[in-house]
């Protein structure tokens, strides 16, 4: 076995997951207590009337979320009605905070199976949903570039600026390709139809309209900390959230980007808050955004004791 073989399955080890959740956890529990007075005295300025606006819009970003999987989903095959499509996707994302980045792929197929529709259908839906949002989130986030500090995000702010090449993925011509040998090697079925340019679009559309909401729950929450109401504090919300979760996402071995999408965070913020500010901005923007998906949760449940399913 090579040394890159090795290293790739001690990164699979539930041991080495769930270690690295516990490093994040406590750093951030650290975090908090060394600023615990600062972040006393921030909190004071959040009013109840600033959490629920940005709960509210944590809620739409979850909702654009579900709106661009279902988009794909119609894309590839029969329609689904909306309630069996809730119930995969409510339930299927609460596997997004299980260490591995895999389980809320394997939630939907199984749960999409219980309501007819095809695992392979399924698995590329969420797949490619995903992927949707990376790149989108990817162009979102180079949005925040021009407006960072002088070295915030070192030499690899220069490499981010090549992010919006990666949007070539999504042209169906490609993507369809792509799905096509994946099916291939897994030695699966072909799908029922490719992806057409609407459907991607359609889903592109809702994954950006996602960004702008989750940008504008963090801008709410900084502004009723002292943030100026300036273009350069909308750019860095909207950007760096968008740019914070993609890097959450690509390090898998953390449910839902735990720690890695807060550094970011924090990063892309310092310049226009104190430390204390931004921490609390950080942690009380993932605590909304978690219960938006637990209440997405609940809402798939329900639509999931009110279908019929096949068998």
């Amino acid at each position: 076995m090579t040394a890159a073989a090795r290293a790739l399955a001690g990164l699979r080890s539930p041991w080495v997951r769930w270690g690295f959740l516990a490093v994040a956890v406590g750093l951030a529990v650290y975090a908090v207590v060394a600023a615990r007075d600062e972040l006393a005295d921030a909190a004071q300025q959040l009013t109840a009337g600033t959490v629920v606006v940005a709960l509210t819009l944590s809620a739409v970003f979850v909702g654009c979320t579900f709106c661009a999987w279902r988009a794909v989903l119609a894309d590839l095959g029969p329609p689904v009605g909306a309630r069996p499509a809730l119930a995969v996707f409510g339930l299927s994302q609460l596997g997004k905070y299980v260490p591995g980045g895999v389980w809320n792929v394997v939630a939907a197929a199984e749960i999409g199976a219980d309501h007819g529709i095809p695992r392979r259908r399924s698995v590329t839906t969420t797949a490619v949903a995903m992927l949707v949002g990376v790149v989108s989130g990817a162009v979102v986030g180079v949005v925040a570039l021009p407006f960072l500090a002088e070295g915030v995000l070192g030499d690899a702010a220069r490499a981010l600026w090549a992010l919006p090449l990666v949007a070539v993925v999504l042209l169906p011509p490609v993507l369809n390709r792509l799905i096509a040998r994946a099916l291939r090697l897994a030695r699966r079925d072909p799908l029922e139809r490719p992806l057409s340019w609407r459907g991607l679009g359609a889903a592109a559309l809702w994954s950006v309209a996602g960004w702008v909401c989750a940008g504008a729950q963090v801008w709410v929450l900084a502004v009723g900390l002292g943030m100026a109401t300036d273009a350069r504090g909308v750019a860095l919300a909207v950007g760096g959230y968008a740019l914070a979760w993609v890097v959450g996402f690509v390090v898998v071995v953390v449910p839902a980007g735990a720690g890695a999408r807060e550094l970011v965070l924090l990063a892309v913020l310092a310049s226009v808050l104190p430390h204390a500010a931004v921490l609390l901005v950080v942690l009380v923007s993932r605590v909304l955004v978690t219960v938006a998906d637990l209440g997405l949760a609940g809402l798939g449940a329900l639509a999931r004791r009110g279908v019929a399913r096949p068998g």
